[in-house]
């Protein structure tokens, strides 16, 4: 089978490219790109006036499945990546049971042999993500788990935690970090601040991310583990990042498209739809954040995909679960906020939705190199549209996002050299 995209602008960080030409994909992988291709094809896709990159790899989202299909399944999960030109997604294990086992991270990969996009697992860091006893890391990572995470919770024994970091390091495994002193939530469902004093709704303040996302640096310096630091919402989380990569620590840093396009200064109600965890933070925060992926603190862009059913999240923010969707937005509201605005060039946001997370992992993906996996998206950057989360292929519409006018629409994307989204036939 081949595939002949003809005339895009091919933007590939790895390769140091941004220049106008073809891509030839032949059995799955990228066999050529050359200023013009003469070569015949199955299929051909004209990509002139169009951008062509790497694939999106999101190191954080949740499918829902195994327990909460509901809310998300796999498929509907895979698809709504592929609409979004993410063709690599990594599930958080807090599914029902949680990916905790070799035996789940298989039965998670059986169930995602069918998939739309590449699914890579993150197994469990202790046994019912209760805390207590370490998970079996060894045996999960040989049933092809790519990282460790309590998403949802932190360890909050440190000495556990300890443990879990030394089993990683010794298994070459890393550590996803979601940093949150529970305790310190105090009830909170939105940032503290005057937005929630004016809504009469409890705060939830900085330091319930800061002193965990402390903590975890000192003992991923300890103990020689690879953390990553999901979700950052805070001008100090950006700070501590900054910190540990001057000492040569092998820590990086995420941060998601709602964190760097919205503050709590822009929550208009009491809805559900504005609850996520971490909350949306001060204008201060949002501009710090934007700082640190400018000046490379702050490496990888991902979602925190959140599905939940409608009734769910409509609904006070006292009542509705924490979570907000991304797959189908997330290059649109990074284009749109981070390059049409000077923050990040194109090639630049592309690093840190393709190349940098493939990093993290240690995976050969993240690139348009040939002889690699034909990964690939199309996208139009010109054309302004409006989000609208009635066409979502997620099972999820909770979004606050929903009417924004933004740029970045993904038109094609490409799995192995499959098509598996087209927005001329699905949009």
């Amino acid at each position: 089978m081949k595939t002949l995209i003809c005339g895009g602008r091919i933007i590939d960080p790895a390769q140091n490219m941004d220049e106008i030409g073809d891509i030839l994909i032949e059995d799955g992988k990228i066999a050529q790109i050359a200023p013009k291709i003469i070569e015949e094809a199955d299929q051909t896709i004209n990509a002139e006036g169009h951008v062509v990159m790497p694939g999106f790899i999101d190191l954080h989202v949740h499918l829902r499945e195994p327990g909460f299909e509901y809310k998300e399944t796999i498929r509907t999960g895979a698809m709504a990546a592929a609409r979004g030109g993410v063709t690599t997604i990594c599930p958080m294990p807090n599914t029902k049971p949680a990916i905790d086992s070799p035996e789940r991270v298989k039965d998670l990969l059986e169930r995602a042999k069918d998939a739309a996009v590449h699914i890579l697992p993150i197994g469990a860091v202790t046994i019912g993500q209760e805390g207590n006893e370490l998970a079996d890391i060894a045996g999960m990572k040989e049933a092809g788990a790519v990282a460790l995470s309590e998403d949802g919770k932190s360890v909050m024994d440190s000495l556990v935690f300890r443990h879990a970091l030394k089993e990683a390091a010794k298994n070459k495994i890393p550590m996803f970090s979601h940093c949150e002193d529970k305790a310190l939530v105090d009830g909170g469902v939105m940032n503290a601040g005057a937005k929630a004093e004016e809504l009469g709704l409890p705060g939830i303040t900085n330091a319930v991310e800061d002193v965990i996302v402390a903590r975890d640096i000192l003992m991923a310096k300890e103990t020689g583990c690879r953390l990553h630091l999901c979700h950052c919402s805070t001008a100090d989380s950006v700070l501590l990042i900054e910190m540990a990569k001057q000492q040569g620590l092998p820590v990086t840093g995420e941060v998601c498209p709602h964190h760097f396009t919205m503050s709590d200064d822009e929550i208009t109600e009491d809805h559900g739809r504005f609850k996520m965890n971490p909350p949306l933070r001060s204008r201060a925060d949002v501009e710090a954040l934007k700082k640190g992926l400018a000046g490379g603190i702050m490496d990888v862009i991902s979602t925190d995909h959140a599905p939940h059913g409608k009734e769910e999240k409509d609904q006070s923010m006292r009542k509705a679960p924490f979570g907000i969707v991304g797959l189908e937005t997330s290059f649109a509201l990074g284009y749109t906020e981070l390059v049409k605005r000077g923050i990040l060039s194109l090639s630049e946001l592309v690093a840190k939705m393709s190349t940098n997370p493939a990093k993290v992992l240690g995976i050969a993906k993240g690139t348009l190199k040939p002889g690699t996996a034909a990964d690939v998206v199309v996208a139009d950057i010109d054309t302004e549209y409006a989000i609208d989360s009635s066409k979502f292929l997620s099972k999820g519409t909770n979004t606050p996002f929903d009417g924004k006018l933004v740029y970045g629409k993904v038109l094609n994307t490409f799995v192995d050299g499959k098509l598996v989204y087209s927005e001329e036939r699905n949009g």
